[in-house]
């Protein structure tokens, strides 16, 4: 038996971001892990004519900055293409153990690369790529369970595998497909707190859930942009009230189901100017003008092409775009219960 959610409340809060290539800002956020004591992982991606974008921005909630760590490969000089300890090419996912140390997965190096939280390298797992056990193709999306075993998306051999933190092998379930159980390129992943499993599976367009062990629970989701549909589901996450929340990709949004799977509402984007933001406008005067006089500035609330969603245990939202450099903030209340379901 389960218990019908009928309404959540969900409420935009702040948006946290700017675009910079250093320093206080984002260059294509694709990911945000959730520390200790306010602290926030942002992942960036950064573009490949700009290298110095890839990193790992450390800052708080309330848009306090605090470091940057990592760093993307050299395309110029005496180390041209240098792939060394530390460095990220592709980077699409951040995951922390219960030492808050940091596991980045890295789809163009078919590895994983491990940090501190203070941002020192640890150490990483050598490349493996392929379609083995244990071997990975183009790995995505990476959740911890409670046991502090990895389980990470491994997108291009359409399945999901099971590591302890060493990097050591230890299950996997998924194979190619669009029935139960099957994948086509799957990306992001979370694991509630029964240690229940949902996979955003990217281009069937929908979710999957299933048990620790990979036996299918449920599925919900298809393809289109009507309430409940998908359009390349990138994220999802799950809160302690058990609501489900999906980024979904090219319809520009973020859907909100309950644990069943039933839609319960939609968010398109309320994006407003981040403290960031007016810090660099107040700097640069002239920009308030060229704001002002900017067409179609009001499309600057909306969702663009959300990369994924996390929610923390006070009940905040995060929700990245890459296209505009910056994070959208929600925080839901307490849900309201219709009783309960048979």
């Amino acid at each position: 038996m389960t218990t019908e959610i009928s309404h959540i409340n969900v409420q935009y809060t702040k948006t946290i971001g700017r675009g910079e290539q250093f320093g206080p800002g984002f260059t294509y956020p694709i990911y945000v892990a959730r520390g200790k004591e306010g602290i926030m992982y942002v992942l960036c991606r950064g573009t490949e004519f700009r290298p110095e974008g890839v990193r790992v921005v450390v800052c708080t909630t309330d848009e306090e900055y605090i470091s940057v760590f990592a760093r993307g490969i050299d395309y110029q000089g005496p180390h041209a293409h240098n792939m060394d300890d530390g460095s990220l090419v592709w980077p699409t996912s951040i995951a922390l153990d219960s030492q808050e140390n940091l596991y980045i997965s890295d789809e163009w190096l078919n590895r994983i690369s491990m940090f501190s939280k203070d941002g020192d390298f640890l150490g990483k797992w050598e490349e493996r790529t392929g379609s083995g056990d244990g071997e990975l193709d183009r790995p995505s999306g990476m959740a911890f369970d409670a046991d502090d075993n990895l389980y990470i998306v491994d997108s291009g051999n359409h399945r999901v595998q099971k590591f302890n933190k060493d990097g050591k092998y230890l299950a996997q379930f998924g194979t190619y497909g669009s029935g139960d159980s099957q994948f086509d390129m799957p990306w992001g992943i979370t694991i509630d707190e029964a240690g229940a499993i949902y996979i955003a599976d990217w281009r069937n367009d929908r979710i999957q859930k299933f048990s620790p062990d990979g036996t299918f629970l449920m599925k919900f989701g298809s393809s289109g942009s009507e309430e409940g549909e998908f359009n390349r589901p990138t994220g999802v996450a799950v809160d302690q009230d058990g609501v489900i929340y999906v980024s979904d990709w090219l319809n520009n949004r973020l859907q909100i189901f309950d644990e069943t799977g039933k839609f319960i509402d939609v968010k398109t984007g309320e994006a407003g100017l981040s403290k960031w933001g007016k810090d660099k406008l107040d700097a640069n005067p002239e920009m308030y003008g060229e704001r002002d006089r900017a067409q179609g500035l009001e499309r600057e609330k909306d969702f663009w092409g959300p990369t994924g969603v996390t929610v923390d245990d006070e009940g905040n939202i995060f929700v990245p775009e890459s296209a505009r450099n910056r994070i959208q903030v929600y925080k839901t209340q307490s849900p309201t219960f219709a009783g309960p379901r048979l």
